[in-house]
Order: structure tokens, then C-alpha cells, then sequence
């Protein structure tokens, strides 16, 4: 939910286990490249966190994109064929990377990307503005700028080509209270047409572990216009013991996760979600093993309720500049297995 593209733009090639995560809107971010995303803590965030701690005090709640990630990110990204990607630092804030993927089951592909920082410094780890674009060997073009206006205020203008025809775009603000977040989304908006997208997010910290929450989301097109609105409620337990429970309900359906962690080197997961307009539920579990020492990341997931099996493993070859990726996921229900390979280079 919340996604304002996820049924018009077209899909994009899954990034490697290997990759840094990727910031909400159209794209990912390149891999081996660290870019502040629309929802990560900035200055006035900090301080909030800072100030909640003082007795009475309420923190940032984060945004409302954030309520479920914790725990889809110990999940393994499914992968498929053999992946490489070369990362060529130029200078402090411009970098360039290239991706050659050959795949068995799809067309094979080239991209090029590149990322540029600038030099406004608003944290220790964070630098505006951010653009980052990559282009694909058939000519569709991935491409965002992003920027901290204020320290509360951060705006992001994300667009999408498919092979030089316009596809879409989309203009973000965020704002972030002391203990609230609100933002609002457009998307493919059309004067002429009168057609468009409007997604609004609102996130309020009612108790240092309880936050609750609402999307809502507004589309017009001709001879069709329709609003589906979303709740969420967040439950974290002190100092994180206990973990994080979320959950989210709306006319799409609902949305159930539990992540923990269980120790420095094991997290787990479990996500359950339900479809009105697929008619469908899911449920997974999921989990994440770190041992830092062999520089090791393997996650997991078992047979979940649609017979989905699948673990990814990656392993730094410290000293070497040198990044190695494997997975592997088996449908039982449909008999179908799929391996991938990856390699990271800088």
C-alpha cells in the first residue's frame, strides 16, 4: 500500500542480494552506493529521537512507508541468472556503476547508472541534494532527485521512461514533527485529462511504544475516480525487546507483521497479508543470519502458505573490493525451481 506506481509502471529487474536497499518511489538505489532515502532520519529526526528520550517526551514515529520494513527486509530477494555490477567511485559525490544481467528465463540487459551527492551537509552520514538515475540498453530511463529543504521539510521528484516514452512521475514533501510525520504523494497528475493520483500518509506517536497511522489514497481518471483509505497501528516494545508488531487495514485488505531480534546475529519475521481485490492471503516466516567476523549474510524463508521455499547468501571477500551473491527458491506447488549469482565489483 502506498505505492503510487505499483500497478501502472512497469516492472523493473529484481536488484541483487548484494545491493544497498532501495528508497521508496521508482528505482533502486545502485548498489555499493550509500543514498539517504525519503524516509531516513534526518537532523530534525535525530533531535526528536534525542528529546524523546527526556521523561514525557514523545519521538519521531518515522514515516508511515517505514511501519512494515524492519521486517520485509530479512526476506530474501528472490534472484535468476547470473548478475554483474562494476562500481566506479569518480570523485566524494559522483559515482557511476555498471550491470550486465543474463538470464535465462527473460531477456538479458545492460545498465548504467549514476549517483550524485551534493556538498549541503545536514548529519554526519547525510548530504543533499541526491540524484540518482540509471538507463537500460533499450533506452528507459530510471531517474530521482531528492533534497532537504528544511530540517523538517524533504521533497523528492522521482520519474520513469519506458524505451524514450514518458511514463511516469511523481513529486513527494515530507514533513516531521516532534512526534508526527505527515507526507503527500502526486502522481501522474494531468490537467487536461483531469487525471491523477493523490496519496496522503500521516504517522502520530501516541505513547513511546504505540504509533498509529492512515494512508489515503485518491485517483481520477476519465470515467472512473475512487479513494481507498488505510489504517496502521505499530507496536514496538521497550529498547526493542519484544520486537515490533505492525498492522495495516484498508478496503485493499490487511496487513500483518511481527519482526524480532533475537540476538546481534539472528532477526526473524513473520508477514501475513490479504488481497480484496485478488481475493488471496499469504503468510511467510522469515529470517536473517549476520556473522560479521566471516563477513556472512544468509537469509531464509520457509515453505510459506503458497509452497515457497528460497535463501539467499552473500559473502565479502575482504580485502578484496569483491562481493559474492547466491540464492535459490523452489515453488513446490507449481514444481518450479530458479537459482541466481552475483557479483559485485567495488
Amino acid at each position: 500500500m502506498g505505492n503510487v506506481f505499483a500497478a501502472g509502471a512497469p516492472s523493473a529487474p529484481p536488484p541483487p542480494a548484494s545491493s544497498t536497499p532501495a528508497g521508496p518511489g521508482l528505482m533502486s538505489v545502485p548498489p555499493g552506493f550509500t543514498m539517504p532515502p525519503m524516509s531516513s532520519l534526518g537532523p530534525a529526526a535525530t533531535a526528536d529521537q534525542q528529546g524523546g528520550d527526556r521523561e514525557g517526551a514523545l519521538s519521531n514515529p518515522g514515516t508511515f512507508e517505514e511501519c512494515h520494513r524492519k521486517c520485509k527486509e530479512i526476506f530474501p530477494v528472490q534472484m535468476e541468472g547470473v548478475k554483474l555490477i562494476v562500481n566506479k567511485g569518480l570523485s566524494n559525490h559522483f559515482q557511476v556503476n555498471h550491470t550486465v544481467a543474463l538470464s535465462t528465463m527473460g531477456d538479458s540487459s545492460y545498465r548504467f547508472g549514476a549517483t550524485y551527492v551534493g556538498t549541503k551537509q545536514t548529519g554526519p552520514a547525510e548530504a543533499f541534494p541526491v540524484m540518482v538515475g540509471d538507463m537500460d540498453n533499450s533506452g528507459s530511463l530510471n531517474a530521482q532527485v531528492i533534497h532537504q529543504l528544511t530540517s523538517r521539510v524533504r521533497s523528492k521528484l522521482a520519474f520513469q521512461t519506458q524505451q524514450s516514452k514518458f511514463v511516469n512521475w511523481q513529486a513527494d514533501a515530507e514533513y516531521r514533527g516532534d512526534d508526527f510525520t505527515a507526507a503527500v504523494t502526486l502522481g501522474n497528475p494531468d490537467i487536461i485529462m483531469g487525471s491523477g493520483i493523490v496519496v496522503a500518509h500521516f504517522l502520530q506517536s501516541v505513547t513511546p511504544s504505540l504509533a498509529l497511522g492512515g494512508e489515503l489514497v485518491y485517483h481520477r481518471r476519465p470515467g472512473e475516480e475512487g479513494t481507498v483509505m488505510s489504517l496502521a497501528g505499530r507496536y514496538t516494545g521497550e529498547a526493542g525487546v519484544g520486537g515490533q508488531a505492525t498492522l495495516t487495514v484498508g478496503g485493499a485488505g490487511a496487513h500483518a507483521t511481527y519482526y524480532h531480534k533475537a540476538n546481534e546475529q539472528l532477526q526473524v519475521g513473520v508477514e501475513f497479508e490479504a488481497s480484496t481485490r485478488m481475493q488471496d492471503t499469504s503468510m511467510s516466516f522469515g529470517y536473517q543470519l549476520d556473522l560479521p567476523k566471516a563477513n556472512l549474510l544468509f537469509k531464509g524463508s520457509s515453505v510459506d502458505s503458497n509452497w515457497i521455499v528460497g535463501a539467499t547468501l552473500e559473502k565479502k571477500l575482504v580485502p578484496l573490493p569483491l562481493s559474492l551473491a547466491m540464492g535459490a527458491f523452489l515453488n513446490h506447488q507449481k514444481n518450479k525451481f530458479q537459482c541466481g549469482f552475483g557479483i559485485t565489483i567495488g
